[in-house]
């Protein structure tokens, strides 16, 4: 059987990355030179190839290289056709995510590889996990030039054991260089860092961000040999954004080796100008920001006193111009429309930034990177991230700093239609509002609008290239007029001032936004377990009340029906197929007989903690404790998964008992 050219290239190409990883030349080097010294001697035939594969496998390296070497067959994509150029699939073993990344052999791979962690001081008096024992875990992702990684998860230790291998393409991505080899030279133009991020999941799957790191890899360019080791120090986020967290030891390496390397004194004098050309702009910047400021504040005093964000710190306490948190970000086929996205944006989880001890609140505004990563993050991190998939699907979306009910400050999305309406978006539920202006100087009996949306106040609005302030009289939202093109209304940032800041590339402190990745949660498999974890829950529950439990299979399957009804209405607003549920349920339940519906939604897929949720309410109480004749119960979970880790998990109980009079 013979194998197709690109084919038989990519097995090449598998074999060749391996055989590099395990440093088998060095090896073979050891072996010739010991089996010339041991074997050779006076009068001895010049050694055969025979001779040196006896000696290969009498030392154990060709059965190493057979036994770690594994292929895995893909299911090519139907939509996406055949692929430009040869792939290598890199599998984590643990039944993580696939790792892929596009190699071809004329462009220039950097191989970043961690060899363990340590002094991760916090974790020192944590005992060694048993096998099977569950137990709080790091996660390592990064993030490089449009390609994100995962590592497979470790268990929480003084000395992490994390050891993985990534392979990263470094190239230009101009027009007309993208397949051309990388030299030395263009590599060292390329400032984008690798952006890292560690993750600390709890037993329950709660997730902490313990440090967001940018490594800057050039370093390896004047490498002698291609190769370079270093440790970097993992520091805190937040208000702890100078404290220590760790080390972890990191290996770089191009692949294939650099003919010529650079001097490291060219390494260094191209970072340091790339950081004074970044100082100078971030500090023209800041004294137009000032001069603008005080301009704002003589239109009228009472401008001290808005909400007209300017700067936010990020995870590292660095000080960045908010209009760099948002991006055109388009989803490709993860996403289908502005509606799914909002969906998609609210199911991330909503969580402060921890502070220690009292007072007010930490604001911090992360990186998309960390915020992804870490599924869940504040107000501000929704708001960037609905504002840049809006954007990427081609609405003139902007980011509004306000407050709601009781002043608490607040940010939201707001969309401007081609015909002047005004949409907002709220990214912690997907809910939208229709803004209609209050007229002030309506007669007093003339109707007016009512609002329906929970904002105040609005003190300015930004986008990726836009930063308006509200000037007007008021700041309530409800007289506010969103006629952005009104200076004597808004008073604009100059365009040109916010891209020489903002603008992608325009610095070398803004770490590149990442693209989103698909869901690694199967959504059958999880709706499966979830639904087999929830009936054991019932059944101990109402054991412990001294009560059977009986089950209606068919009554659980016509349950997924509502479920997928609700998730529909959530996404875009439209209810339908409830007659045809209804329709069902009434020919399932007899004559003479009762049914109770109780649906509740989570987004996390931990059943403990839904099921003590679910007991609040009453309504779901009634149900899972019900006694009575005939009593059938019934359990249905629908996990619809979505970009990322998200996921809408949807539990719906009911039972249906006979009546009696």
């Amino acid at each position: 059987m013979s194998l197709p050219p690109e084919k038989a290239s990519e097995l090449k190409q598998i074999i060749r990355n391996h055989l590099t990883k395990m440093d088998i030349h060095g090896k073979i080097r050891d072996v010739l030179a010991e089996t010339v010294k041991e074997e050779l001697g006076p009068g001895h035939r010049p050694l055969s190839e025979e001779d040196f594969i006896r000696a290969l496998q009498r030392r154990g390296i060709v059965d190493d290289v057979m036994r770690d070497l594994h292929f895995a067959q893909e299911i090519p994509d139907a939509e996406a056709g055949p692929s430009p150029k040869p792939a290598t699939h890199f599998i984590d073993k643990e039944g993580i995510q696939l790792k892929k990344t596009n190699i071809d052999p004329t462009r220039r791979c950097l191989y970043l590889q961690i060899l363990g962690g340590k002094a991760f001081l916090e974790h020192l008096q944590e005992p060694e996990p048993l096998p099977g024992q569950v137990c709080s875990t790091f996660t390592l992702y990064l993030s490089f030039r449009n390609q994100r990684f995962r590592s497979k998860p470790v268990p929480c230790a003084c000395e992490p054991d994390l050891q993985e291998g990534f392979l990263l393409e470094v190239h230009k991505d101009t027009l007309g260089d993208g397949s051309k080899m990388a030299d030395a030279t263009t590599m060292l133009s390329i400032s984008d860092p690798v952006h890292m991020v560690l993750i600390k999941t709890d037993t329950s799957g709660e997730t902490t961000l313990v440090s967001s790191y940018v490594l800057d890899w050039r370093t390896v360019l004047c490498a002698p040999n291609g190769k370079t080791n270093t440790a970097i120090e993992l520091l805190g986020v937040g208000s702890e954004c100078k404290v220590p967290v760790g080390v972890l030891n990191v290996k770089l390496e191009l692949y294939p080796p650099l003919t010529e390397t650079l001097s490291p004194d060219v390494i260094t004098t191209q970072q340091s100008l790339e950081r004074k050309r970044t100082a100078e702009k971030e500090r023209l910047f800041l004294v137009y920001a000032k001069q603008w400021w005080r301009e704002f504040l003589e239109i009228r005093p009472s401008h001290q006193t808005k909400l007209v964000k300017i700067f936010a710190q990020d995870e590292n306490g660095v000080n960045r111009p908010v209009c760099s948190y948002v991006r055109v970000l388009r989803a490709g086929r993860l996403l289908d429309s502005p509606r799914q996205a909002a969906r998609f944006v609210s199911l991330l989880g909503m969580e402060r930034a921890p502070v220690v001890g009292g007072g007010a609140r930490q604001e911090q505004w992360c990186t998309l990177l960390a915020f992804l990563c870490r599924n869940k993050g504040d107000c501000e991190d929704h708001a960037t991230l609905l504002c840049s998939l809006l954007l990427g699907f081609g609405l003139d979306a902007y980011v509004c700093v306000g407050t709601k009910g009781k002043g608490t400050p607040h940010a939201w999305v707001m969309t401007c239609g081609s015909d002047g309406t005004i949409t907002f978006w709220e990214s912690l539920t997907a809910h939208r509002y229709l803004h209609q202006p209050i007229d002030p100087d309506a007669p007093p009996l003339a109707p007016q609008p009512k609002p329906s949306y929970p904002y105040c106040t609005v003190g300015c609005v930004f986008n990726h290239e836009a930063f308006l302030a509200n000037c007007q009289p008021s700041d309530a939202v409800e007289l506010c007029v969103f006629d952005l093109g009104d200076g004597a209304r808004w008073k604009a940032m100059s365009a040109e001032a916010i891209r020489s800041v903002c603008a992608l590339g325009a610095t070398s402190s803004l770490p590149p936004a990442p693209s989103l990745c698909a869901s690694p949660v199967d959504p059958a498999a999880a709706s499966n377990q979830l639904e087999l974890e929830m009936r054991y829950l019932v059944s101990e529950h109402r054991k412990d009340l001294g009560l059977a439990t009986a089950w209606d299979d068919h009554l659980c399957y016509l349950l997924s029906a509502a479920l997928s009804a609700y998730e529909m209405e959530r996404t875009t607003g439209v209810s339908c197929a409830n007659e045809e549920f209804q329709d069902a349920v009434r020919r399932a339940v007899p004559d003479g007989h009762t049914f109770k519906g109780f649906p509740i939604h989570f987004i996390h897929r931990n059943a403990r903690r839904a099921f003590a949720t679910s007991l609040r309410s009453p309504f779901c109480d009634e149900i899972v404790c019900c006694r009575g004749d005939h009593v059938r119960l019934a359990v249905r979970v629908r996990v619809f998964a979505y970009p990322e880790s998200a996921c809408a998990v949807w539990i719906m109980f009911a039972c249906k008992y006979r009546s009696v009079p």
